[in-house]
């Protein structure tokens, strides 16, 4: 019940769902129903056309995009109107692809998705198979860092898997997976937008990515700073200035009036860096429209 409740405020707080909240509703009971009856059977969902994934009871990072259009509505709509057929993208923290479904579904960009979970990462690949993505999309199973080697990681904990701290070293499901740096794979792929998401380890990535960074074509970064790089000892205020330093500054995006807002420092889930603002703004103001929730924005 209480899970209920938290999905009921996510959707009325929404940006998109509160413009249309008894169809966000009606799509979250019917999927409630649906996969209650079958919680093992994965389903064939449509996403934004002509884009489509599998979904499964419990697999979150997916399964709010049913109900809600854009799970994560701002960042999503961002890279959706940004983003064309010329650029790279890499999702570095990809889980099962929903970001890399958008850039290279939707946007026909070319994506380089990083996962190291092996169960999420065969999804992922499921999911690219799924819209013939093959020639456009580039699968690692691997963590990004500072250095290649190996680390451990979590294995369990669906869209947080992460990893692991001193203090979880022989929790059971952790496991062993192989780290590369950002820069092994500038060969021939210039990223002009790239999402992390890892769960704290943010700069650990940073740090093996300085030249990724200094990139000309890198106009814009999403990256969620939420206090989870506490657990490793990561002042996330480091990774701010760092990316200051880099002449990126944070925004939001508002998708209704595809405007960025220049914000003071980042916020509690996903921030926007970007840099070559007016690049940008026009690219936004170009993209083509997202047809969703029975509207075109």
């Amino acid at each position: 019940m209480e899970k209920i409740k938290r999905t009921f405020g996510f959707i009325l707080s929404h940006p998109l769902c509160s413009r249309h909240p008894v169809k966000s509703i009606f799509r979250f009971l019917l999927w409630q129903v649906q996969s209650s009856f079958s919680p093992s059977k994965f389903f064939v969902k449509q996403f934004i056309s002509p884009v489509k994934f599998y979904a499964r009871k419990g697999l979150t990072g997916v399964t709010g995009n049913i109900y809600a259009g854009l799970h994560e509505f701002n960042d999503m709509a961002f890279l959706l109107h940004f983003l064309n057929s010329e650029d790279v993208f890499f999702d570095v923290g990809a889980n099962v692809g929903s970001y890399t479904l958008l850039a290279s579904g939707v946007c026909k960009s070319n994506s380089i998705a990083i996962e190291p979970v092996k169960s999420t990462f065969d999804l992922l690949n499921q999911n690219i198979k799924l819209n013939n993505l093959q020639d456009r999309v580039s699968t690692i199973n691997a963590a990004a860092g500072a250095v290649e080697g190996t680390i451990t990681f979590t294995s369990d904990q669906d869209t947080t898997n992460h990893v692991t701290a001193e203090n979880e070293a022989n929790d059971p499901g952790t496991i062993n997976v192989p780290v590369i740096a950002i820069d092994s794979w500038l060969t021939g792929n210039s990223p002009s937008l790239i999402k992390i998401d890892v769960e704290g380890y943010e700069t650990e990535v940073l740090k093996g990515m300085g030249n990724t960074l200094n990139l000309f074509t890198l106009k814009a970064i999403i990256i969620e700073l939420n206090g989870s790089g506490g657990r490793y000892g990561y002042n996330e205020e480091e990774i701010h200035q760092l990316l200051l330093a880099k002449k990126f500054k944070p925004y939001t995006y508002d998708p209704f009036k595809r405007t960025l807002t220049e914000i003071a420092s980042f916020g509690n889930n996903n921030t926007i860096y970007c840099r070559d603002e007016g690049f940008i703004i026009n690219r936004l103001k170009q993209g083509a429209g997202i047809h969703i929730m029975g509207e075109v924005i």
